[in-house]
């Protein structure tokens, strides 16, 4: 029976461990298409956060009643549903969010992650654990789409818009990077750099299990060499008797 993770570990697990972006590399036609500026990245990443959640309660809720041979019809209506929903809510709080979206916001529907939760995860759990499972892998894809974003947007225009701060003249800037091609290379440039920490991490901490294997082994050789010599001085005692009683 699979060990039950707490709600914690399914947060930290879609934050960090199978982050929807930088490691799972989920969902690429919205992360490649709106970080452009930080805002956008933050707007879609909540957006996609709020259906997660939803959709997650939903399918939780509803997955002993729906038969196995429509379950993904089903579940991608409810996914449209919530979708649209959130729709009309950032067009109607946030009218620039909506346009800067575009057809990025209405494209959730076909979100493999959205699906993907739903099928993997939701189907087999829980509501409670379903939400938790939800907002571990929303706040995972907010986090890659906002840190994206800010890396775009800062060296590609010197300025955060989202805070009103310019760091440097947008002249100097690296403008190819809010362009499609800067998106693929910032992508590359970040994941590249979680995986060699992460090789490095896996390293060191090879070194130190091989260490302590080694420190362990040579404790068990010594003990066993002092058990034998022990034995070989009680056998020689032992013979020295023998000669004696002779």
């Amino acid at each position: 029976m699979a060990r039950k993770i707490t709600p914690k570990q399914n947060i930290l697990k879609g934050l960090f461990e199978q982050n929807p972006t930088f490691v799972l590399v989920l969902g690429m036609c919205p992360t490649l298409g709106v970080t452009t500026s930080l805002s956008n990245g933050i707007g879609m990443g909540l957006s996609v956060l709020f259906v997660l959640i939803l959709t997650n309660a939903v399918i939780a809720l509803i997955k002993n009643i729906v038969p196995a041979e429509i379950r993904i019809p089903v579940y991608i209506i409810v996914i449209a549903a919530v979708v649209t929903l959130i729709e009309y809510l950032v067009n109607a709080l946030s009218p620039t969010l909506y346009d800067s979206l575009g057809i990025y916001l209405p494209l959730i529907v076909v979100n493999c992650i959205i699906l993907g939760r739903a099928e993997a995860y939701a189907s087999d759990n829980s509501i409670k654990d379903s939400i938790f499972d939800a907002m571990g892998m929303g706040l995972g894809f907010t986090l890659g789409l906002s840190t994206l974003a800010f890396v775009r947007e800062l060296l590609g225009t010197g300025s955060i818009q989202m805070f009103g701060i310019t760091f440097f003249d947008s002249t100097v800037a690296a403008s190819f990077l809010v362009s499609p091609p800067g998106a693929f290379l910032t992508l590359g440039l970040i994941i590249g750099i979680i995986n060699t920490v992460k090789v490095d991490k896996a390293r060191k901490k090879k070194a130190i299990m091989d260490e302590k294997i080694k420190v362990a082994l040579a404790k068990k050789a010594a003990k066993q060499a002092a058990a034998k010599a022990l034995a070989d001085e009680t056998a020689l005692q032992n013979q020295s008797t023998l000669k004696g009683a002779m």
